[in-house]
């Protein structure tokens, strides 16, 4: 196990750096002037060579390369250029508004979606199965937008129950006062597709020969569900929960943003608004980073779930 996971790090190395040259050299090659784009329109040539050098754009290539590898190391990714805010406590204050919801909504998302797809591929071809496959697909077919528009008039007008938008500074506030709607929403939108998939993994299982030799064992049909077929089922469960953790935090910004949430997802899209390049290469690696430890997570839980899994 030790030896897995001191060479999955090791492997990361040059995963990341290649990821690091590849933002870099993007914008250098494609991205707008930074000085220009901070200069006012009226500026003079003398004063964009004064950016230009306070940024260290007048140094070589490999000299900013080193000084954007020096802030990968040290987490110094200067200042925003539309606040004026360091990128580092600029993450540091977003981060907890963004955690507040998408945590909820990926636990919520799972825990739900789990026990319907396996009821559904239990129940296979039935009535229930087929009304439930008829809701999904209709479900898809609605944009988030909408649940967005009809949850706040119907849950924020009408019946009061939540405000439409809003935060603050107190993480308990925010969990059962300011959260609840958008992570309602959001789960609302993701239990479709989230079933469909988890009643296809089920229903490959339920197909299995072990399937009925445990029914012919005598064993009820909950102990088959629950602790073999739902057991085997958790490593492609894992998987796609793996895949959508790093997307959730950078999607979550339609979430952010319409309801009025100070995270990194609005912050990411406020940045691509204003061209706000440092802010835009900070997420693009630690996305990056967060993507890699998430895998090697997922990874290591393949086999606390399998024991039968070996890692290589």
């Amino acid at each position: 196990m030790w030896s897995y996971l001191v060479r999955r790090l090791w492997q990361m190395i040059p995963t990341l750096l290649g990821v690091v040259l590849f933002v870099f050299f993007l914008f250098k090659k494609f991205g707008a002037d930074p000085a220009q784009t901070l200069a006012a329109l009226n500026a003079t040539p003398q004063q964009i060579a004064e950016i230009r050098a306070q940024l260290g754009l007048d140094q070589p290539w490999w000299v900013q390369l080193g000084i954007y590898l020096r802030g990968i190391v040290t987490f110094e990714w200067g200042r925003s250029w539309a606040t004026s805010e360091t990128v580092a406590h600029l993450f540091a204050t977003r981060l907890p508004a963004t955690l507040t919801v998408t945590l909820p909504i990926l636990v919520l998302d799972t825990l739900v979606a789990i026990p319907i797809a396996i009821a559904v591929a239990y129940l296979r071809g039935s009535l229930t199965d087929r009304a439930v496959m008829v809701t999904t697909t209709v479900a898809l077919s609605i944009s988030f937008l909408v649940y967005v528009i009809v949850g706040q008039y119907l849950f924020g007008f009408q019946l009061g129950w939540f405000p439409v938008q809003g935060w603050s500074d107190s993480t308990w506030r925010n969990l059962v006062t300011y959260a609840p709607l958008p992570v309602l929403l959001a789960v609302a939108v993701g239990l479709s597709p989230q079933t469909r998939l988890y009643r296809s993994f089920f229903l490959d299982e339920l197909g299995h020969d072990y399937v009925r030799t445990a029914r012919a064992k005598g064993l009820t049909e909950p102990a088959v569900l629950f602790r073999h077929v739902l057991r085997n089922a958790l490593i492609p469960i894992l998987t796609n929960v793996g895949l959508a953790l790093p997307g959730i935090l950078i999607g979550s910004f339609l979430i952010e943003v319409y309801f009025s949430i100070p995270g990194i997802g609005r912050e990411v899209w406020l940045a691509v608004n204003r061209s706000d390049y440092p802010v835009i290469q900070a997420v693009t690696v630690y996305l990056a980073m967060l993507t890699m430890v998430v895998n090697l997570l997922v990874d290591l839980l393949y086999r606390a779930v399998d024991p039968r899994v070996v890692l290589r």
